[in-house]
């Protein structure tokens, strides 16, 4: 029986690191490095300046994932599709994909945006496994790419403006064996529209166009209930992540690695222990890189294989929860992929050749 398998990972961060302290004094923030720390476990985050978009991460993401897949496989890697992950795309229309994929130099290849938040890494893979596994395309793409401090976020708002950050991961699915490293297992979606207004941009779309002689500017920038969120991301990843490991045919005490969503410590680590996760198999890189929504799923696996953490093969377990509500857990094979790591170029600068080195996320 065939699967589909992860057979590259890339990554993008932009270079500006801004520690708690930083970006207190910067936004006039009523905070503390401690009580950042210590309610959230950010320590920092990445952020794009102005002239950086979510197709620049998610290019600079993409072409390190082609290039991390080309040095394993040692063959010809040319995905015939882009999925891109985003909520922050480059434009309301037309959509992001079409336009990485004409900057990757993939001709007249199937592009698309999806956007599900931040369980958007989760359903885009779960699509490119789909057709993968139909036979309808031969390799998939799959970029999740977000840029929420400089589109979404309100600087001076205390409780989002700590939680997020900037960056694009990238995977290249391929047909695989069950087994196998990279190789997908199980995967499990699930949403719940009531929860639209616990985590929600108020106007600029349809429901609620935005005009400036109408309302504010800050109905403009995420609006969150912290406490409701927090209740729903625990109780939903916990169960999506039991629903793939019984897809797997795994239970908990089997899983290497765990994975979740990186938007708070205190959320991983209450999903862990009601998973009954045994201790040590927790990963995630959220201390360095704060909640960077799609993208928080690749950027933690790239850091995992990066930092040594997981090793080709390990039964590893992804869940994620994102704004609407949207949830999802897959449970795969840790892949074998080299992740590399690029670093943003914006659109019309000469693209950087591709990497023939392992880059540290930190670099």
């Amino acid at each position: 029986m065939t699967t589909s398998g992860l057979i590259g990972l890339g990554m993008s961060l932009p270079p500006d690191i801004v520690p708690n302290d930083r970006l207190i004094q910067d936004n006039g923030l009523d905070s503390s490095d401690e009580w950042i720390r210590t309610r959230t476990g950010i320590s920092a985050r990445r952020m794009a300046d102005e002239y950086t978009s979510t197709g620049d991460l998610g290019v600079a993401a993409g072409a390190a994932a082609i290039a991390s897949a080309r040095f394993v496989t040692g063959g010809d890697v040319r995905p015939d599709m882009v999925i891109l992950a985003t909520t922050t795309p480059d434009h309301r229309c037309p959509s992001t994909a079409p336009h990485i994929a004409h900057r990757l130099g993939l001709k007249d290849v199937a592009a698309v945006d999806v956007s599900a938040a931040c369980s958007g890494f989760v359903y885009a893979l779960s699509l490119a496994h789909a057709l993968v596994v139909a036979g309808t395309y031969r390799q998939v793409l799959v970029v999740a790419a977000e840029t929420y401090t400089t589109t979404l976020i309100d600087p001076h708002d205390r409780d989002t403006a700590i939680l997020f950050g900037d960056g694009a991961g990238a995977v290249v699915v391929a047909p695989a064996v069950p087994g196998d490293p990279g190789a997908v297992e199980s995967i499990q979606l699930g949403s719940d529209g009531t929860g639209l207004d616990v985590f929600h941009v108020p106007a600029g779309g349809s429901r609620s166009p935005f005009r400036m002689s109408q309302g504010p500017v800050d109905e403009l920038y995420v609006k969150m209930n912290g406490r409701a969120l927090y209740t729903s991301a625990v109780r939903r990843m916990t169960a999506t992540a039991r629903a793939a490991l019984s897809g797997a045919g795994w239970s908990i005490e089997e899983v290497d690695v765990f994975i979740g969503h990186q938007a708070n410590q205190r959320i991983l680590d209450s999903v862990a222990e009601h998973l009954g996760l045994p201790p040590g198999r927790q990963q995630g890189n959220l201390r360095e890189l704060g909640n960077t929504a799609a993208a928080s799923v690749p950027l933690a696996v790239a850091d995992a294989a990066l930092r040594g953490a997981a090793r080709p093969g390990d039964r590893t377990l992804l869940a994620a929860f994102g704004a609407g509500f949207t949830w999802g857990s897959v449970a795969l094979r840790f892949p074998a992929a080299v992740p590399y790591s690029l670093a943003p170029h914006a659109a019309g600068a000469p693209e950087p050749a591709a990497p023939d080195r392992r880059i540290a996320t930190h670099a």
